[in-house]
């Protein structure tokens, strides 16, 4: 009986942990999707140089970084995925929400600068788990958004 309590308890911080990660995760795409629709008009590119007819006043570093770390249903998800293979889309939406929020984070910097677009956009990620003796680290990263914001 004693061993039925403790999985039900298991359980059921597994369920609690599953509603308010995703309630978080809802809430911050949300947010994404709306601060995304605001910076709609600043435009990011990846080339390297400037068209032929772009007037730069001012051309100026901006960045934009974010850490993000798995909570523990995920990692549980992740743990139980492993054993049988295939995509850890628990993950995948981790890495979405990285790469957009640190995009953001650079269009926000820029705009603040007074520019209209950013060029030679470059993105980082490093891994930022370190192995606690005999346990399995948590995943946490950080992602880094970097380019060359332009000034009419």
């Amino acid at each position: 009986m004693e061993l039925l309590i403790q999985l039900a308890f298991v359980g059921l911080l597994l369920l609690v942990g599953l509603v308010f990660g995703r309630m978080a995760e809802k809430r911050h795409y949300r947010d994404i999707e709306r601060r995304e629709a605001e910076l709609a008009d600043l435009l990011v590119f990846n080339e390297r140089t400037l068209p032929a007819d772009q007037h730069v006043r001012e051309a100026t570093l901006v960045v934009g970084s974010v850490v993000i770390g798995e909570d523990y249903f995920k990692r549980v998800a992740s743990a139980l995925k492993g054993l049988v293979g295939g995509r850890l889309t628990a993950y995948e939406s981790l890495i979405d929400r990285g790469r957009r929020e640190a995009v953001l984070r650079m269009k926000e910097a820029a705009r603040a600068r007074g520019a209209h677009s950013v060029f030679n956009v470059r993105f980082e990620t490093a891994s930022l788990s370190e192995a606690q003796a005999g346990a399995r680290p948590m995943f946490s990263a950080e992602f880094v958004a970097y380019g060359t914001a332009l000034v009419d």
